[in-house]
């Protein structure tokens, strides 16, 4: 069995079977549309979306592509970030009553999932780390958001204008962040494209480079574990991480928390995902227990 090369040392076509496309999803298509385009785009078996977006939504909306659909897990929990816009139904009488009622939306809330959610319908809490008022203008609020994974914007600005007793509704919704990816770096589908047709038709693989990451930068956020080579080729068969093969782990490992990690072997490509069940620095004994295989 053939390990994967050093990240940074990947070709085109071994980033597409394993990288990761930060897209700057459109307006229009659902998620799950613009990752059967990518898919067919890339000319690989899966494309897997991290996080969905309603049709309207645009923004941030990281695509795995072939093996690193394996990976989707490591986005259940991550953090967003959205900007929306909060249409009141009547103009607030008093300005400072927008802001003490951000305020008060921050922390622990309670929603329970709109009729055409696919999740059930009960409620849940999740936490806003974050609700900033960025401008106000009219009956018109723009609101920046850094939120649980999970969260409904349009539920949060429903219970936001009930709170403020003018009623509101959501307008515009753009997500600017999927932990760990930004909208600094965003890449559109034209960029897809255009990236592609130079690699396969003037064999220039710089563009595609520049837009499809290693699958590895999705998993920059978890602990990590190195492990030789020799054990990774029995992880991939489906055997656990012994303590023999561990090289090297992050400080402050527990196993008693039983954290998600990553393990890689010391090239730097990602072998598996598993869950921390021993002391990295015991010598006998299971250290990580499999939860994805990546190679």
């Amino acid at each position: 069995m053939a390990l994967r090369g050093p990240p940074e040392d990947r070709s085109p076509a071994e980033l597409l079977s394993f990288g990761v496309l930060n897209l700057d999803k459109p307006p229009g298509p659902s998620a799950h549309q613009v990752a059967a385009w990518v898919r067919d785009l890339a000319t690989v078996d899966r494309a897997a979306h991290a996080g969905t977006l309603d049709p309207k939504v645009t923004g941030c909306l990281p695509m795995l592509l072939g093996d690193a659909t394996r990976m989707a897990q490591v986005f259940d929990d991550s953090r967003k970030e959205y900007v929306a816009v909060l249409e009141l139904h009547e103009r607030l009488a008093d300005s400072a009553a927008l802001e003490a009622i951000a305020d008060e939306f921050e922390g622990e809330i309670y929603q329970k999932p709109p009729k055409k959610s696919a999740v059930v319908r009960r409620l849940r809490s999740r936490e806003i780390h974050s609700l900033d008022v960025l401008e106000a203008e009219d009956r018109r609020v723009l609101l920046s958001i850094r939120c649980e994974s999970g969260t409904y914007i349009r539920k949060l600005c429903h219970d936001m204008g009930l709170a403020l007793g003018t009623g509101a509704h959501m307008g515009d919704l753009r997500r600017a962040a999927t932990d760990p990816f930004e909208d600094s770096d965003l890449v559109t589908m034209h960029d897809f494209v255009d990236a592609l047709a130079w690699w396969r038709e003037d064999d220039d693989p710089q563009a595609l480079r520049e837009v499809v990451q290693p699958a590895e930068r999705a998993l920059v956020d978890l602990p990590s574990v190195t492990i030789a080579p020799s054990a990774a080729e029995s992880v991939a068969e489906g055997a656990p991480v012994y303590a023999p093969g561990v090289i090297d782990a992050d400080d402050g490992l527990d196993s008693d928390a039983e954290p998600l990690v990553a393990c890689y072997i010391p090239n730097g490509a990602a072998v598996c995902l598993g869950t921390l069940v021993g002391d990295p620095d015991s010598d006998e004994g299971t250290v990580v227990d499999l939860e994805r295989v990546l190679v």
